[in-house]
């Protein structure tokens, strides 16, 4: 299997050198020369099996220059008990007999990142070998609150790398902020911009796309990688947890095989839907996907209307993981849909660059309105549906699922459809404990960790035993830096 780039086909890449590369040289994603199709004889052979071999096997689709066995020790690395809370890894729960719910939170830091940063560190350390680097690796990253501590915890100390995250200041929750300043590791920095993640991301494209930053970086023993989802390494082991959902509601008699479900996935930087997508293309039954947003709609317009238009009020809400208005993993969809065509696919991306806005060929508006569902959920709207879950159901969600319970009731009010849907829990309530508290009518008392005891206290319900740890833990950076400077900030810590 090649991988070539969104914006440039003549690209060809292994496996190995993809996910090592991490995005390609011209600024495009690196994506499978072909989607590998499944059956119901495939997906019977993974009914009952663990999800670590559901992983192994999965993902032996696409990553060919990998062995099926070295795959499998890699999930048996990446998702064993003590690593993650639940033999299930991504367990699904069923609230009502058409509706159920897929946490992937069960993981070290608590949200769904976990589930891709966990192996991408292993598929990496592989990579390396299999290439013959010999250069240290830096991985950078951008996170909106989630993906940073998730790629920390997954790199930390793991030889010939080195990890820097960059954090918008003032963007993120406190216990995720928390999560990050405390990291361990000597390998581990973290720095927080001023500015929003779309600034944050920015910056850590402009540095890979610079080669006079790669050439000083060579000279000193280090290339550039990155742990953001613009790397297949971490598409590929979320398209996993997709199709073991649907395993298991076969499994557990919910459904029967051949049956289709729609999954419901709240995203901004759109790779959690995306691996979706590749988990349909594949061959998994799969209805609609439904696509949502919070306040920061740009998603939602776009599958409505055609036109993406980034040029709108940024909001900082109480899902910060979704404040994104520049939703990279598009440009892998708009490639699959225009027929990889990389020239049309440079189009958008350079007017997306020029003027922050595009609008995509009919072709593709058909393709969207077939395949996605998108909606959006305002602030009200998160804190009712937290509330509604809880009352309703005994069961306590965070601010982001909230928001795909309140898009996937708006789907089914709007459309009729009574197909079985999953919608996909994509962080612990613990990593928002004040939204979630008021939410349920309770008054915060303080801020940060010293919430976790109380939001136990009122509900009952178990406090991640590493989300526990963080109370007292002394705080290991404190770095800040302007958008123009994030560039220092890395040949700083590379020195």
């Amino acid at each position: 299997m090649k991988y070539l780039s969104t914006r440039d086909r003549s690209v060809r890449l292994d496996a190995a050198e993809a996910i090592e590369m991490g995005l390609s040289r011209d600024g495009g994603l690196l994506t499978p020369c072909e989607i590998p199709q499944i059956d119901e004889a495939f997906l019977n052979s993974l009914v009952h099996v663990r999800y670590q071999e559901r992983a192994a096997k999965v993902m032996a689709l696409y990553l060919t220059d990998y062995t099926e066995a070295e795959l499998l020790t890699f999930a048996e690395n990446a998702y064993g008990p003590e690593k993650f809370d639940t033999d299930a890894v991504a367990p699904v729960r069923t609230l009502h007999e058409t509706t159920h719910c897929l946490e992937l939170w069960h993981g070290p830091t608590s949200a769904f990142k976990d589930m891709a940063l966990q192996m991408l560190p292993q598929l990496l350390s592989a990579a390396l070998r299999k290439t013959g680097e010999d250069k240290t690796v830096c991985i950078l990253v951008a996170t909106s609150g989630d993906t940073g501590k998730a790629a920390m915890e997954g790199f930390a100390d793991v030889p010939q790398t080195k990890i820097m995250v960059f954090y918008p200041k003032d963007g993120v929750s406190r216990v995720q902020e928390t999560q990050m300043v405390t990291q361990d590791g000597e390998n581990v920095g973290v720095c927080a911009v001023v500015g929003n993640f779309d600034d944050a991301q920015a910056g850590v494209k402009r540095i890979f796309s610079d080669a006079a930053i790669r050439e000083t970086l060579a000279q000193r023993g280090y290339f550039l990688s990155s742990a953001n989802s613009i790397n297949w390494g971490r598409i590929l082991p979320q398209v996993v947890y997709y199709i073991s959902a649907y395993c298991d509601l076969v499994r557990d008699g919910r459904i029967v095989m051949g049956d289709k479900v729609n999954f419901c996935v709240p995203t901004g930087n759109f790779g959690d839907i995306l691996a979706a997508y590749y988990a349909k293309r594949m061959g998994l039954p799969v209805g609609k996907l439904i696509c949502a947003s919070n306040c920061n709609d740009v998603l939602t317009d776009f599958l409505r209307t055609g036109v993406y238009d980034r040029n709108r009020p940024f909001h900082t809400t109480m899902s910060p993981s979704m404040d994104i208005l520049i939703s990279s993993n598009l440009e892998r969809l708009l490639f699959d849909l225009s027929g990889e065509n990389d020239a049309e696919v440079r189009r958008y991306m350079d007017a997306l660059a020029q003027s922050g806005r595009y609008e995509v060929s009919d072709a593709i508006k058909k393709a969207l309105a077939e395949q996605y569902w998108g909606g959006f959920c305002d602030e009200a709207g998160t804190t009712a549906a937290i509330a509604k879950y809880y009352k309703d159901y005994g069961y306590l969600i965070d601010t982001h699922t909230a928001v795909a319970a309140s898009v996937m009731e708006q789907y089914r009010a709007a459309s009729g459809d009574k197909t079985p849907t999953v919608f996909v829990s994509t962080a612990s309530p613990y990593k928002f404990c004040d939204s979630v508290l008021t939410a349920i009518g309770q008054t915060p008392a303080g801020d940060g960790v010293e919430l976790l005891d109380q939001l136990h206290d009122v509900t009952g319900t178990a406090v991640p035993r590493r989300l526990a740890a963080l109370k007292g833990k002394a705080r290991r950076f404190d770095l800040t830096c302007e958008k123009p400077g994030m560039d220092g900030v890395v040949l700083d810590f590379l020195k």
